[in-house]
Order: C-alpha cells, then sequence, then structure tokens
C-alpha cells in the first residue's frame, strides 16, 4: 500500500484494553483504556473519548486561528464535551458540546465564531449519523 505523507501517528496495545499512542512529529505521547462499560477500566481516555475531545480542542483551536488576525484572544475559552454511546452498533451517537466564550464579544464576532465550531475539521469529518448539539455560552471575563 502506498501511503501519502502526512501527520504519522503510531501506537502499541499494552495489553488489559490499555494503548500507548505518539504523535510523530513532537514525540508525544498518551495512553488510551476501555471504558468501564465496554470490558476496560475506565483508567484513561477511551478512544472514543478521544473523539469527543478532538472535537472540542478542534473547534477552540479553529476559532483562535481564524480570528487572531483580528486582535480576538480567546485565551481561557473553555469547553466541555458529553459523548453518549448508542449501541447496535455500539458507536458515538451524539456529542453535546459547551463553549464558555468571552462575554464582551460584539453580535457579528459572536455569529463567526458560531459559524467557525461548525465548521472546524473534526466536525468536517465525523460520520453525519453522529449528532453535534454546540451550546455557546457567552460569560467568560472579558479578553483584550
Amino acid at each position: 500500500m502506498t501511503v501519502p505523507s502526512g501527520v504519522k501517528m503510531s501506537g502499541i496495545y499494552q495489553g488489559e484494553k490499555h494503548c500507548e499512542l505518539s504523535h510523530g512529529p513532537s514525540g508525544s505521547k498518551i495512553e488510551t483504556d476501555a471504558p468501564k462499560d465496554n470490558h476496560g477500566k475506565g483508567e484513561r481516555f477511551s478512544p472514543t473519548d478521544l473523539v469527543g475531545a478532538a472535537l472540542g480542542s478542534c473547534i477552540v483551536t479553529t476559532m483562535a486561528i481564524l480570528t487572531e488576525k483580528d486582535g480576538l484572544d480567546l485565551t481561557g475559552v473553555q469547553f466541555e464535551v458529553q459523548k453518549i454511546m448508542g449501541s447496535n452498533p455500539r458507536r458515538i451517537s451524539e456529542l453535546f458540546v459547551s463553549l464558555n466564550l468571552p462575554k464582551n464579544l460584539a453580535v457579528e464576532q459572536r455569529l463567526r465564531l458560531e459559524e467557525i465550531a461548525r465548521s472546524c475539521p473534526v466536525q468536517m469529518s465525523l460520520h453525519p449519523n453522529i449528532k453535534v448539539h454546540l451550546q455557546f455560552n457567552y460569560c467568560n471575563r472579558d479578553h483584550s
């Protein structure tokens, strides 16, 4: 198989439903475990937890990238993701993402951030059967 160039990631199964994942360019490592409700101990992120975390992280990172040139500093923006698993087949059925954004944003800025959230790369990569619910809370301290 010919593989085009891209970001290389690797992993090793360590037994007991644990994997260690490595990010090629940085050497950063994370570990996963199967969740308690699927034969694991729930000691680490599960692979499907990483999908939810990736969505939240992608949303705020993409917002920061696309608004930085406008002088908008999103440092301190927080997100929370709730993952709902479906069965038969076992898969992610819903992701609820709550974003806490600066309260001092103008309406135009808010609309732009909400549009970015709906079209970040992870969001665009998810299967259409996964329902994504986004909640925007404008409550964080003001940013300068």
